[in-house]
């Protein structure tokens, strides 16, 4: 059983190299085979992927582990991962790994 609602992920293509998926609910070991599954086929070669996670409600440490992989694939893809509006609970996550800094966060 869940105890966060289910995500809801929605892909955009913009203008430029650049992908936008958003993603709302909770980023954790029940959502994150969903994620994962959804973001395979997105090509990060030399482009960037957003990931609006400003409509996140939780996020554990699978989420941070899926974060940790596509940072990890975006840069061996010549690619960028920026993440937008992430909420002070997975915030708060990031800077009790010591994670933050290794990402680029917009508002």
């Amino acid at each position: 059983m869940t105890m966060h609602p289910t995500q809801n992920l929605s892909s955009t293509t913009s203008t430029a190299p650049r992908t936008v998926l958003t993603i709302a609910g909770a980023i954790d070991m029940d959502t994150c085979p969903h994620i994962t599954a959804t973001l395979d086929p997105v090509t990060l070669d030399g482009h960037t992927l957003v990931l609006d996670l400003s409509a996140v409600t939780f996020m554990d440490s699978s989420g941070l582990n899926l974060l940790l992989t596509l940072r990890n694939r975006a840069e061996a893809e010549q690619g960028t991962l920026e993440l937008c509006g992430l909420p002070d609970q997975a915030l708060r996550l990031l800077d009790i790994t010591g994670a933050r800094d290794l990402f680029t966060l917009t508002p």
